[in-house]
């Protein structure tokens, strides 16, 4: 009973941290003033943009590069926040030729995904091996989506120490967000309310950039889950020691289970198709300036302050990289396993039309599972590395400036 209660309390692939940062931006489902939170959004993130890469511009020619990355750096991470939220905001999925509802507020297509999962859930809730090896799932995903979530907000409290506490002149006012404001901010209290508005405002945003990562883990990881409780499901019904005896029902739920995975896979897909691309421009651009900061950094006079800020920034990128690129590579194993599961199973010794069932199943789990950058090629950790040797090239070329 108390492994049930267990069971019953992580029954939820999504973790709670994940849905309070998605109806902060007004993405989830039936969120309460979602349009309050969007055009909030919209606002904050506009004039933080317009002074980000006003000051990206003014000193477009200036002589201190590492300056000049440092503020680049993060204004394309902004910028890669705000591609996110437009792209959740504007998804719309019409069904059946007809507009959706004036009251919808939400993206049809995270909808749809919020309900297939809250669908497996209830299915599972039927099955207790289904719903022990779910629950496995959702410890993971809950794990991971705090630990990401954490990593980026860690990044940016290091950061902004880096800034105030270790700077070489103690009357240089640096800000945390390198802005071209329209008025003079280096005077008392102005400074001060400034560093604090952008305080608050880069610990959201990093925080939202968190949990936009770690709610492709999470989608993912539950991809992962249904396809292991399938090849459970084929094992069952298809041993390898005995002569299969099944029936069309049951094959019938094996392939609506399959179906069911392709769709939702595909709904990640329509999501994170272009985020991935976007993604892939500004890592690679991002990853290539932060690393040019932390090499100009070493043994020079005031490099402990920039090391110390920008090192965990490092880190905290190449990890929002490879999270996309592991996610591409982890359904494309997955979906290989279920043609295994059956092909390896006695499938040959069922009756033709149960045969000729199965058969298209493992056909159809030969076209692998994945997320595309923009339609153009799969996510997968071979992109990683490319990203990562864009990178050094980059690097060795600015230095050589």
């Amino acid at each position: 009973m108390l492994k049930l209660r267990c069971l019953m309390m992580s029954a939820n692939t999504i973790t709670r941290s994940v849905e309070i940062g998605l109806r902060v931006v007004g993405i989830w489902p039936s969120a309460s003033y979602a349009i309050i939170s969007r055009l909030f959004w919209t606002a904050t993130m506009l004039t933080a943009q317009i002074f980000q890469y006003r000051h990206v511009v003014v000193h477009l020619n200036s002589e201190d590069l590492s300056r000049l990355m440092d503020g680049l750096s993060a204004t394309l991470s902004y910028s890669l926040l705000c591609v996110k939220l437009i792209v959740f905001w504007t998804k719309q999925r019409h069904r059946g030729g007809t507009r959706c509802s004036t009251k919808s507020i939400l993206p049809r297509v995270f909808s749809d995904v919020v309900a297939s999962i809250a669908a497996d859930w209830k299915e599972c809730g039927n099955a207790g091996d289904a719903l022990c090896s779910m629950s496995g799932v959702a410890n993971l995903s809950h794990r991971f989506s705090n630990l990401i979530i954490g990593l980026h907000s860690t990044a940016v409290l290091v950061y902004c120490i880096g800034v105030v506490a270790l700077r070489s002149d103690p009357a240089d006012r640096e800000l945390f967000l390198k802005m071209e404001l329209p008025f003079d901010s280096g005077t008392s209290p102005t400074y001060e309310l400034v560093m604090t508005t952008q305080f608050l405002h880069q610990m959201t945003a990093a925080t939202m950039i968190g949990v936009l990562s770690a709610l492709l883990v999470t989608l993912v990881l539950h991809v992962g889950g249904q396809i292991d409780i399938l090849r459970d499901r084929l094992l069952e019904i298809l041993p390898k020691d005995k002569k299969p005896t099944v029936s069309m029902v049951t094959i019938g739920s094996l392939i609506r289970r399959h179906q069911n995975i392709i769709i939702f896979t595909e709904r990640i897909e329509s999501l994170y198709s272009y985020i991935a691309l976007a993604q892939f421009i500004s890592n690679t651009i991002v990853i290539c300036c932060l690393g040019f900061i932390i090499v100009n950094s070493i043994g020079a006079d005031d490099g402990s302050s920039m090391l110390l800020r920008t090192l965990l920034f490092y880190i905290v990128i190449n990890l929002e990289a490879f999270i996309f690129c592991y996610a591409g590579e982890y359904l494309s194993i997955k979906s290989k396993m279920i043609g295994d599961a059956a092909y390896e199973s006695l499938w040959y010794d069922l009756t033709p039309s149960e045969n000729r069932i199965l058969l298209f199943l493992i056909m159809r789990s030969q076209k692998q599972l994945t997320i595309t950058v923009g339609r153009f090629t799969n996510l997968s950790l071979q992109q990683f590395a490319n990203i990562i040797k864009s990178s050094a090239s980059y690097i060795s070329v600015l230095l050589a400036l």
